[in-house]
């Protein structure tokens, strides 16, 4: 099925191996969707499997293109999704993840996770400071193209979409909602399209340095994509309050992984 698995005694049959992949896809899929940081699942069971950190990072990629294609056609379908906007600050993103994932085939990760802790309890802080920001957004801040500051965070943001992609939705959430005034649903829809525009960018660099596992990265995807649905379908039905809470729960599990790592 694949030479990872001939070569790394895991103590796992096909049939678990087929099962962990759709299964950590599948719930990757939904708490991406609707928050982020659902890729370390579908990454842990990569290493789990013997791949080495960069082609588990590379291979992620696959399931991420499959769920935010999905989750972004569903979102447009309910009108709830500004792609133009969304094409505007893809551009930056773009070039972020560009540089991100370039650097992503040379660098330690470490050094980014420890900046990620502290931006993920800052954030955990914004949630519950005056949450109204976050649920019925700014209508004041946004505007038709993005100003300097909104090219540069969103540049920034591409940078570690690139390197590392887990919690990128985090940022993208938080970038806009607080500095380009959505709402917390109309966010997350713009979160999930922007992400499928970049994604195939850091896709071909990992492609390219031959950082990638087709086989069963198209295995995990198929879940990606089921959870992608589920997920958009319940954002669409339960609201802004609804995803806040998701959010809240994610960022505090996902920094208490990250803090455990280094106790």
């Amino acid at each position: 099925m694949s030479e990872w698995l001939s070569v790394v005694d895991t103590g796992l049959s096909t049939p678990w191996v087929i099962f962990l992949l759709v299964a950590s896809g599948f719930l990757a899929g939904i708490i991406n969707t609707i928050a982020g940081t659902g890729s370390i699942l579908t990454y842990s069971v990569f290493i789990l499997l013997g791949f080495p950190a960069g082609l588990a990072n590379g291979t992620v990629r696959l399931g991420v293109v499959l769920q935010t294609l999905a989750s972004s056609w569903l979102f447009h379908r309910h009108g709830m999704l500004d792609w133009r906007f969304g094409l505007k600050i893809g551009l930056p993103l773009i070039a972020g993840t560009l540089l991100g994932a370039n650097l992503a085939v040379n660098i330690d990760e470490a050094f980014f996770e420890r900046i990620v802790i502290g931006v993920m309890l800052f954030m955990l802080l914004t949630l519950f400071f005056k949450p109204e920001r976050w649920v019925k957004g700014r209508v004041e801040m946004r505007s038709e193209k993005p100003g300097l500051v909104q090219i540069v965070v969103y540049f920034l943001i591409g940078i570690y979409g690139g390197f590392i992609h887990i919690g990128v939705g985090i940022f993208l959430l938080s970038a806009l909602v607080l500095i380009s005034g959505y709402d917390l649903v109309k966010a997350n829809a713009l979160k999930v399209f922007v992400v499928f525009l970049y994604s195939p960018f850091a896709l071909l660099v990992f492609m390219w340095n031959m950082e990638v596992e087709y086989i069963l990265g198209t295995i995990s995807a198929v879940g990606n994509l089921a959870g992608g649905i589920l997920a958009g379908k319940m954002a669409v039905k339960k609201g802004a309050e609804f995803i806040r809470w998701f959010l809240v729960v994610v960022i505090i599990l996902f920094s208490a992984n990250l803090i455990g790592g280094y106790l």
